[in-house]
């Protein structure tokens, strides 16, 4: 008889946190500089942030992954695992990671603090409402939607075009009956009444200004230049135009400030925004990253779904804003993810089955070559499930070995951080080495129809791109007012290299359809919808809140 593997939760809950103020003097952050959200988490004060700025850079490691498959990949599960192995083998290393939506969390995908014995403590918390900061991200951006159809009610100074309004009302939770709305109904004292619709938080231009601001005026300023409709010759309007800037500001000011939790081996973790990487740039927050880099020696950090979408975003978005430089790039893969890349059904991944691997790793292959594109060197972190046999081991590692990178096996989940021990040491020495010369993908003044097409014929192996006339000449527009410098943020399928998700692997032969693109002028990119995407996702048949319930000792259950 077996025993029963515990689940996550159960793993978090027996863990034996230690104070907070512990794991802060590890870093030497001074109990003044800390805001204490009960035992356990806390948030760094922004002056000792600041106070940080003159100390050198730590090392940056990127975590990314496989194009996602159900079989599972682990990418945070890998980053945790492998700070806390660094830590191990005598390295100061902290792991950054985004904070979880409670969308997925009561939906499908799940949370976002790592699984197993890798893992983010206060577990709940971090899924939960955390410290508050995506419910502020919220309040600011339906601030602004409360300012915006009050400014028409009373007079529309600014002569805002009702059906060019481009802002729309966000809520963190996965609610498809919210995509298309009519507010305003039920008389003249209820305001003028239009089609309008619901984000879900994550993809709002809130978070991603709030996670690409580098401090408190930087955050003003992007937050000035929202632009959240057009009058009916064209002209922008911009959340300064109607004087919410400094009431947003307010509501966010708290929430800037990073959030300091620990693994379950008491090693500091920074936990700080979090937009999609579908819809969204898919990174936690500038701020945290720059403070960690100063905080410590390694820093690892990752980016949402597979390198196409976070990796690719990391490093064109995040990383040009912010000034960046990556030293080394860890791609999670699993050998039941790779199988399922080659054509093998769900239900038989356990079986051995080396020609099917082998034809997966075509997506492994591209997705380092992807990343080697950027000038960031690569190693490969197998995430090693109980199923996988030796013999899909080493063929996974030969397929690596023929593309000029070195694949490390990881039992992390089972063992903690002793089982990321040898994928700690090939990353220190990769990054001690100095072998990074990182550089985005294409320069500033591209063309932004240019800069699309770069991305999907050089990462994604597309063909060509395509869009209708009206797409075209917006474009053209938001590149004749002023926004030809902006990097671009494609919001696509995480499932596949192209717009359909049932296409895994590497495939060719494709084109990329846009939709729709949207500016996002605070934020400083370009959004464009690509394929049938959606920036307010709905619940499955089977929503795991269906399965979260609370015990008679206060604790939370069926949270994965």
């Amino acid at each position: 008889m077996t025993n029963k593997v515990p689940s996550d939760i159960e793993i978090a809950q027996a863990a034996d946190a230690l104070p907070i103020g512990e794991i802060a003097a590890r870093l030497n952050i001074p109990d003044d500089a800390l805001s204490p959200y009960g035992r356990t988490k806390a948030k760094i004060d922004l002056h000792h942030v600041n106070s940080l700025q003159d100390k050198p850079d730590g090392k940056l490691i990127l975590v990314t992954a496989i194009t996602p498959t159900p079989a599972g990949e682990g990418k945070t599960t890998t980053s945790v695992g492998l700070t806390d192995g660094l830590n191990r083998i005598g390295k100061n290393a902290l792991v950054c990671l985004r904070e979880p939506s409670l969308g997925p969390c009561f939906g499908m995908k799940g949370g976002a603090a790592g699984g197993g014995y890798a893992q983010v403590i206060p577990m709940e918390d971090i899924n939960l409402h955390f410290t508050g900061d995506f419910h502020a991200i919220g309040a600011a951006h339906n601030l602004l939607s409360a300012l915006l159809d009050n400014h028409i009610h009373w007079g529309n100074k600014n002569e805002l075009d009702a059906r060019r309004i481009t802002w729309k009302r966000v809520v963190d939770m996965n609610d498809r009956a919210l995509r298309q709305i009519t507010c305003s109904l039920g008389g003249p004292g209820n305001g003028f009444p239009r089609e309008d619709g619901f984000d879900i938080t994550v993809a709002s231009e809130i978070m991603a200004i709030f996670c690409l601001s580098k401090d408190l005026d930087d955050l003003q300023d992007r937050l000035s230049k929202i632009v959240v409709g057009y009058t009916r010759d064209r002209k922008p309007v911009h959340a300064s135009d109607i004087h919410g800037t400094g009431a947003m500001a307010v509501l966010l000011k708290d929430a800037l400030a990073p959030n300091l939790v620990q693994t379950l081996e008491h090693n500091p973790a920074i936990i700080h925004g979090g937009p999609f990487a579908n819809i969204a740039h898919g990174c936690n927050s500038v701020i945290a990253t720059r403070t960690s880099l100063k905080l410590a020696d390694y820093v690892v950090t990752e980016a949402g779904f597979g390198a196409d979408l976070g990796a690719e975003k990391f490093f064109n978005i995040k990383c040009r804003s912010a000034g960046l430089s990556p030293d080394a790039a860890v791609i999670v893969a699993t050998v039941r993810a790779l199988k399922m890349h080659g054509g093998v059904d769900a239900k038989e991944l356990a079986s051995e089955n080396i020609q099917a691997l082998t034809d997966g790793c075509d997506n492994l292959v591209r997705h380092i070559e992807n990343v080697k594109s950027f000038g960031v060197p690569v190693v490969v972190g197998i995430n090693r499930f109980i199923t996988d046999t030796d013999a899909e081991i080493s063929a996974l590692k030969e397929v690596c070995a023929a593309n000029g990178v070195t694949a490390v096996e990881s039992t992390h989940w089972e063992n903690g951080g002793a089982g990321a021990e040898a994928l700690a040491r090939e990353v220190v020495e990769m990054v001690d080495n100095g072998h990074a010369n990182f550089a985005p993908l294409y320069p500033d003044n591209m063309p932004i129809w240019q800069k699309i097409k770069t991305i999907a014929t050089r990462l994604y192996r597309a063909d060509d791109i395509i869009a209708d006339q009206k797409v075209r000449d917006e474009i053209q527009r938001l590149q004749d007012i002023g926004y030809r410098n902006f990097p671009v943020c494609i919001a696509k399928t995480q499932y596949s290299f192209t717009t359909d998700p049932l296409r895994k692997g590497a495939p060719i032969n494709h084109v990329l359809p846009i939709r729709e693109v949207r500016l996002s002028a605070g934020a400083g990119f370009i959004v464009v919808v690509c394929g049938d995407i959606m920036t307010m996702p709905g619940l499955p048949r089977e929503p795991a809140a269906n399965r979260i319930n609370i015990n008679a000792d206060g604790e939370v259950a069926g949270l994965f």
